[in-house]
């Protein structure tokens, strides 16, 4: 009963457009928790060999990254809620679409309509949440979002692979047919994801908001530009880090352990739980560290544990670097998100939540056909380990930049933050 209350008095603080904008995240992100898992098997399942899979995973990136700037423009000149509604509907047709296509051009076409259409929901979701809450609540605000998003694909992740095995094993049903009924349970619940929207509202009156923010309505825009540049570098050096390797944990795990559905699924869960954990501790690195230095903190922390997961040959170590990577590297994602919005005006917080997520994008449309290339050409240790230790250098790379430009940055919106205060008291 003690711990039923303490859930509810933790998003107590926030409006009903922040919780009905959650079941809807909720409902989503189960469901594609389960296409992660089980759709690049399927894939398999209809004949195609993993270039396919490279291929698609390119296509919807690359998708996302061509719709993620609009999107972003869209949403800052005409609202969060129509882009969401737009993104919703669309994405749940993407996935009927893939769901049952089996030629080529079928696959590639419904991959790319999921990458547009998630970019509608990818730029909105962080601007909304901003519009709906205090900047003192951001960290922890996103730290909850990003932990229920993970822990949705959890769920998704453990109910994918054991579904699908248990259709297979006592249905007369083939693997590809019980594969093709687990990614149908997903399309109902990104349908269902739909309707919560509809409850979420606008915020009120945002122009006399951003106005009394920023002092006046007019702003340096060429100074805003060149911050959001500077975010989109470190967002770019990750995202080709990440698209060497994130989008095939599921076949490294088949292809180097020979695991089933169910077991990778599980794996897969452990690791969107540990991030769960990691997130929900971040905002105490923040008030420890302050935000630059936590997020550089986490993601270095993550680099031994993925060179662990390149090089050993033992389930148990692969499974350990796993679950500690994902959960260090990921844990700062919402404290990077607190700091966009933090630093970046407020009449162009969506188009760089949309330039960071694009050039992100980026990295991982033009990496998976790489990443799935040396691993057929040099085999499923030798392979994996190569793509693993680029990786690790992009991901050393990307949080040292991110440390050097960004602490300087935040120093000085403070000290400018502190001045406006004291000239406000004094006046």
């Amino acid at each position: 009963m003690i711990r039923g209350k303490n859930l509810l008095s933790t998003f107590q603080p926030y409006s009903q457009t922040v919780r009905y904008f959650f079941v809807s995240s909720i409902c989503f992100n189960i469901a594609m928790g389960i296409f992660m898992v089980m759709y690049p098997f399927y894939v398999r399942e209809l004949g195609y060999d993993d270039t396919l899979n490279g291929t698609i995973i390119a296509f919807q990136a690359a998708a996302t990254a061509i719709a993620l700037l609009p999107a972003g423009l869209l949403g800052d000149r005409y609202g969060r809620k129509k882009m969401l509604l737009i993104g919703a509907s669309m994405l749940a047709l993407s996935f009927i679409i893939r769901s049952f296509g089996t030629s080529e051009w079928l696959l590639l076409f419904g991959a790319s309509l999921t990458g547009f259409f998630f970019a509608f929901l990818q730029v909105s979701a962080i601007p909304l949440l901003a519009e709906h809450s205090k900047e003192k609540q951001r960290v922890k605000l996103f730290a909850l979002h990003a932990a229920l998003m993970m822990a949705a694909n959890v769920i998704g992740h453990l109910f994918s692979g054991t579904l699908a095995d248990s259709l297979f094993a006592f249905t007369a049903l083939t693997m590809q047919q019980a594969i093709q009924i687990t990614l149908f349970l997903a399309c109902t619940l990104a349908l269902v994801s739909f309707f919560p929207l509809w409850k979420v509202k606008e915020s009120v009156k945002i122009e006399k908001v951003q106005k009394v923010a920023m002092g006046l309505s007019r702003f340096p825009k060429s100074k805003e530009w060149k911050l959001i540049s500077l975010f989109a570098v470190s967002s770019l050096l990750i995202g080709f880090g990440s698209g060497l390797v994130i989008p095939y944990l599921n076949l490294y795990f088949n292809d180097r352990f020979d695991l089933n559905y169910s077991m990778i699924g599980f794996i897969l869960a452990l690791g969107q739980a540990m991030t769960v954990f990691a997130m929900l501790i971040g905002p105490k690195v923040v008030n420890r560290v302050g935000e630059v230095r936590a997020v550089f903190i986490l993601q270095m922390g993550s680099i031994p544990f993925l060179l662990l997961t390149a090089f050993t040959n033992m389930i148990w170590l692969a499974v350990i670097g796993f679950l500690f990577r994902q959960a260090l590297m990921n844990a700062g994602n919402p404290i990077q998100a607190a700091l966009v919005m933090k630093l970046v005006h407020p009449k162009m917080r969506g188009t760089a939540n949309s330039v960071t997520q694009m050039v992100f994008q980026l990295g991982w449309a033009l990496m998976g056909p790489i990443s799935m290339g040396i691993v057929a050409s040099y085999g499923a240790y030798t392979g994996y380990a190569i793509v693993f230790c680029i990786t690790a250098c992009l991901y050393v790379l990307g949080s040292v930049f991110f440390l050097f430009v960004f602490q300087k940055k935040v120093a000085e919106h403070d000290k400018l933050n502190k001045l406006e205060m004291e000239k406000h008291v004094g006046s």
